[in-house]
């Protein structure tokens, strides 16, 4: 039985991909700090460890778990932190990504799957972006997970630490929390389920991809068995407005009301559509959630748990 280590493993990706895990007969460990996971999402079957990426007592969790393979889904997430705070963002998913390639390299892991973005590839210059797309971050969050794809790559030149990069386009469903790992979906649905108006940041025709994460800890899974080294999306290759978006959640809901708009913020692209033709060819993946059913869950599982207002962004 294999051995997966989990970096992140209470947060909203990270619990659904120790689920799944957990599901195929894995053993599982997870890593998280708790700063914006939780831990009931950690999976009672796995092992846990409450540890910060770039604490040396990092070190302490590869020694007594004794991983083989890893997924690297610890980061710091939000774009307008990495703005306001770039050296917060470079150290965290930077340099406590570097730690976590040196211990999996002196502890003999096999493989590193990584949590990467679409960020990195800032406005795109054709649509829809594939792997080959030009790489022009315009946010030290891009910057940052970029970063870590070249680190993986040199790992692999010279220690034989095999790497598969998965780009995420928006990700999206349950236990998505709008205040640590804010996402527009969870955002939307926080603030209508509570009476509060969405605020749209721009005129809402900005677009994105959305993939529900349960998608997502699949293609994670297919990334462990998959035999060579690369870089691949992980998108629904759907293109959806803000603006539709909202709409699609107000008829799940069952609310109408008011929005509020505000200035567009920096760093934000105006479209983001993901081609996912790659990953279908190598992995036999596909989504299988489409996003009505996607977000009816989401809203569902919302509903169940409880709702706080939140400073809402889109």
């Amino acid at each position: 039985m294999e051995r997966i280590l989990v970096t992140g493993g209470a947060g909203f990706i990270g619990s659904h991909i120790a689920d799944a895990l957990l599901a195929e007969g894995y053993k599982v460990g997870v890593v998280d700090d708790l700063s914006t996971g939780k831990r009931e999402r950690v999976p009672p079957e796995a092992a846990f460890y409450q540890c910060d990426i770039c604490s040396p007592e990092l070190e302490a969790v590869f020694a007594d778990f004794q991983p083989d393979k890893i997924i690297h889904a610890a980061a710091q997430v939000r774009v307008s932190t990495s703005l306001a705070n770039p050296e917060f963002d470079a150290r965290i998913n930077i340099l406590g990504s570097l730690q976590v390639l040196e211990l999996a390299r002196r502890f003999g892991c096999r493989r590193i799957v990584y949590s990467s973005s679409a960020a990195v590839y800032g406005n795109p210059q054709y649509l829809p972006v594939d792997e080959g797309h030009p790489i022009h971050p315009i946010s030290p969050y891009g910057i940052s997970k970029h970063t870590v794809e070249h680190y993986l790559y040199m790992y692999q030149q010279l220690y034989g630490l095999d790497y598969v990069v998965l780009r995420y386009s928006n990700v999206y469903g349950p236990r998505q929390d709008s205040s640590g790992e804010g996402g527009v979906v969870a955002i939307f649905i926080d603030r209508l389920l509570a009476g509060e108006p969405p605020i749209i940041y721009g005129d809402g025709c900005q677009t994105r991809d959305f993939i529900n994460v349960k998608d997502v800890a699949r293609a994670n899974i297919l990334a462990l068995r998959y035999g060579k080294s690369r870089i691949f999306n992980v998108s629904s290759s759907a293109e959806t407005s803000v603006n539709d978006l909202l709409r699609l959640i107000q008829i799940e809901i069952g609310c109408q009301g008011k929005v509020i708009h505000e200035a567009e913020r920096p760093g934000e692209i105006s479209r983001s559509l993901l081609s996912n033709r790659e990953v279908l060819r190598a992995f036999n993946w596909k989504p299988e959630v489409d996003l009505e059913s996607g977000l009816r869950e989401t809203v569902s599982e919302v509903r169940k748990t409880g709702t706080k207002p939140s400073k809402g962004e889109a």
